[in-house]
């Protein structure tokens, strides 16, 4: 137990040096990785993966399970760092960035959002600490979150319960979204967010997430199984083996011959 007690995080989340960013554009790029989760060091995740995001780009990465999709936003968040090669932001090493400055450039909305013991405003509220009653407000109308908190007795002083018990998925994932809104980021990260939801939820978290892609030209990242939400990106990377081996947009992806993306299309297409 002393063990687990004594030891120490490889990335300290809670340091006071790097270089802090006052302004982030959002070009991204990943050189050369390579990854293997900690838990698991004799499986490879990535060999060889190098990918470039421009600022204000929507990019969504496609592959199959256990591609690494969710690998490389762990990435960019800096959850974990690469084993050789390296992130950059804007031209930085994120090793070299203060790591509180670089998540508070960066937004993540996931399949499972994390909701803290407190009160629906609060929760939106840690997006943009000090924010007012009007914007959680603003940015609650925004996600579609607004007319089922006022249903609640208590509104947006409603408590979620711990990691969000006494809240549906898809009323969370609303949450998570206004969260997101509030803080407005640089860098948008959006990891499977719908695919946990049942349709009628789905519908409504989607334009919710919409509506947060056209707030305004950010760098967006998108992990989606949904063909209709990976065809609008700006480019569509296709992740197998380890490394990005298709690149481009749906209309040039989808006319490669034997193409992987092509496939999955088909695929999809005929359920």
């Amino acid at each position: 137990i002393f063990g687990i007690i004594d030891r120490v995080p490889s990335i300290d989340c809670s340091a006071a040096n790097g270089t802090v960013l006052a302004d982030v554009k959002g070009d991204i790029e990943l050189r050369h990785v390579a990854f293997a989760y900690p838990s698991r060091p004799d499986s490879q995740i990535y060999k060889d993966y190098s990918l470039t995001i421009h600022a204000g780009q929507t990019l969504a990465l496609v592959g199959g399970s256990g591609s690494g999709k969710s690998t490389a936003i762990g990435l960019m968040e800096r959850f974990y760092d690469p084993a050789s090669g390296a992130v950059y932001l804007d031209g930085h090493d994120l090793r070299s960035l203060n790591v509180q400055s670089l998540r508070s450039h960066i937004s993540i909305v996931s399949q499972e959002p994390v909701l803290f013991a407190g009160t629906i405003a609060e929760n939106i509220a840690t997006g943009k600490p000090g924010a007012t009653q009007a914007e959680i407000e603003d940015a609650a109308k925004k996600a579609n979150a607004h007319d089922f908190i006022l249903r609640f007795p208590n509104g947006y002083d409603t408590t979620v319960g711990d990691r969000g018990v006494q809240v549906s998925g898809g009323q969370k994932q609303r949450i998570a979204i206004a969260r997101a809104i509030i803080r407005d980021p640089a860098v948008l990260l959006l990891d499977e967010a719908t695919s946990a939801l049942d349709t009628e939820s789905e519908r409504i978290v989607q334009e919710s997430l919409d509506r947060l892609l056209q707030q305004k030209r950010r760098t967006t990242v998108i992990v989606a199984h949904r063909l209709s939400t990976i065809r609008n990106a700006d480019m569509i990377a296709v992740v197998n083996d380890g490394k990005v081996c298709e690149l481009g947009t749906h209309d040039e992806l989808v006319n490669l011959p034997n193409g992987l993306y092509s496939n999955l299309v088909a695929r999809q297409m005929q359920h």
